[in-house]
């Protein structure tokens, strides 16, 4: 019980530096565009790499995961709603499940 304190301490500190930080070390507007786009698409390259591996071992079959993430991504590509990509890439992926179980 002991070490659970200990590591909710570590984590709080360490949540707490990430988001002070920056607060404390930047005191002016940042104009670097280079440092503007790296922010910028921090969040996206994050989630993504948080995303993808959870996507091939979502199913069964490796196979079903990726028709699944193929048709989510042919879907956004062509601008489809967040709720038409994911419907679409859980019924792909399903069918997918579907015809690699029974062939």
């Amino acid at each position: 019980m002991g070490n659970f304190f200990l590591y909710l301490a570590v984590m709080a500190g360490v949540t707490y530096l990430v988001r002070m930080l920056p607060l404390v070390l930047v005191r002016r507007r940042i104009e670097n565009r280079f440092v503007l786009s790296f922010l910028y698409y921090i969040p996206y390259a994050v989630l993504s790499v948080m995303t993808f591996p959870a996507i091939f071992y979502a199913t069964g079959d490796w196979r079903s995961a990726a028709a699944g993430c193929i048709g989510a991504l042919a879907l956004s590509f062509f601008g489809k709603s967040l709720l038409q990509v994911a419907a679409c890439s859980c019924l792909l992926a399903l069918a997918a499940e579907l015809v690699v179980r029974f062939l």
